[in-house]
């Protein structure tokens, strides 16, 4: 049975192509968000018309990626949320808070630097991770029960 894994949180950076290739020779299959900034920004003007006001703009957007988002997490077995450095993603809080009410295995990726700030969110992880790398081998792990 394939494994269903949604990748959440931050896109300015290669980790999900890093743990997706990493995992190639497992039966994973990987899901997320739409990773074209623009796009994401934009679906909401672009699908229901153009909105002058820069809040109503945003919150059009926002709520039908919501709907993208919670499917892929309702439908996951397991979700992951990277915290980058650059930014703060508030979503992947959300996305993370999301998950673990719906009872998902949840594991958090982020740097040492964000322990002290996450550590309510790492509280509610299975697992945290500081490298793609351990992501891959956590989930290698749980199929085949085999360490690295």
């Amino acid at each position: 049975m394939t494994l269903q894994v949604y990748l959440s949180g931050e896109i300015h950076t290669d980790w999900r192509e890093q743990i997706i290739d990493g995992a190639k020779d497992l039966d994973v299959a990987f899901h997320g968000p739409v990773t074209d900034h623009a796009a994401s920004d934009d679906c909401g003007v672009a699908i229901l018309g153009a909105e002058p006001n820069k809040f109503w703009h945003d919150r059009k957007g926002a709520q039908i990626n919501a709907i993208r988002t919670r499917r892929g997490i309702e439908q996951a077995d397991v979700v992951v949320v990277r915290f980058g450095e650059k930014y703060k993603q508030w979503n992947a809080a959300f996305d993370a808070g999301m998950a673990a009410g719906l009872g998902k295995s949840l594991i958090i990726l982020h740097g040492p630097d964000h322990q002290h700030a996450l550590k309510e969110v790492d509280a509610a992880a299975l697992a945290v991770a500081e490298q793609p790398e351990q992501v891959v081998q956590i989930l290698r792990y749980v199929l085949t029960g085999v360490l690295p």
